[in-house]
């Protein structure tokens, strides 16, 4: 009997009430959640800025606000290849590829981003044209995203980035040109050999096909190349 009378207090409120408030707690969480993994991603960024230059602590705090998180499936487009680029990408977690489409319909690689690198088209970037390159996810990607404009308040704000984003661009430079010579001056041995000693990560995280058309060769080869290496 007792039990009887419990079940009859149960009413279609009482779990209307349940369920509200565990949906109440769940959104609570997702929120917590979220702002410590924001949080995270800005010290990531920040501790990126700092091995390049000094930022008084004040002034770091107005950085994270022109930045806005995003996340991206695994070969989700960042960038479409013939729409315009309103903004650039720092790396939080995951890989990206850099291509764009042939005439001949096939996709080239020209270039891939990790954690904490920074990646774009940079010729269409600061005017918002019309891109000339893709970017896809290779993995699952969580990325800090900031368009033109917001940049260029940004460092009428903190003018310290100005050097920052000069290093920043510097390197890449750099290491376009060291990557044209030796495109010229390797074998397709030597040439993925170098990439192998440079970047040993990116053999387990980037599939076959994309590291081939990164280096030049043809998913045949790179593959008989790997079998030969491993004889």
């Amino acid at each position: 009997m007792v039990k009887v009378e419990i079940l009859k207090t149960v009413t279609p409120k009482f779990y209307a009430g349940m369920i509200t408030l565990w949906y109440f707690h769940y959104n609570l969480l997702r929120i917590v959640i979220l702002f410590i993994e924001t949080n995270l991603m800005q010290d990531q960024l920040l501790t990126h800025i700092a091995r390049s230059v000094t930022i008084a602590p004040n002034k770091a705090s107005l950085i994270q606000p022109f930045f806005e998180p995003r996340s991206y499936k695994k070969k989700e487009l960042l960038l479409t290849e013939g729409q315009r680029c309103f903004e650039k990408f720092f790396i939080l977690k995951g890989c990206v590829q850099v291509c764009y489409l042939k005439q001949n319909g096939t996709e080239q690689t020209i270039d891939f981003a990790i954690e904490n690198w920074w990646t774009s088209d940079f010729i269409a970037f600061p005017t918002g044209g019309i891109a000339r390159f893709s970017i896809r996810a290779v993995e699952n990607t969580d990325v800090f995203c900031i368009t033109a404009d917001a940049q260029q308040k940004l460092l009428k704000q903190v003018p310290e980035l100005e050097a920052y984003f000069h290093i920043v661009f510097q390197r890449a430079y750099a290491a376009a040109q060291m990557r044209l010579r030796f495109l010229y001056e390797f074998s397709k041995e030597e040439l993925y050999l170098n990439f192998l000693d440079q970047f040993p990560n990116f053999i387990q995280r980037v599939p076959q096909y994309l590291l081939a058309s990164f280096l030049g060769f043809t998913p045949e080869y790179l593959s008989e190349l790997r079998k030969k290496l491993l004889s």
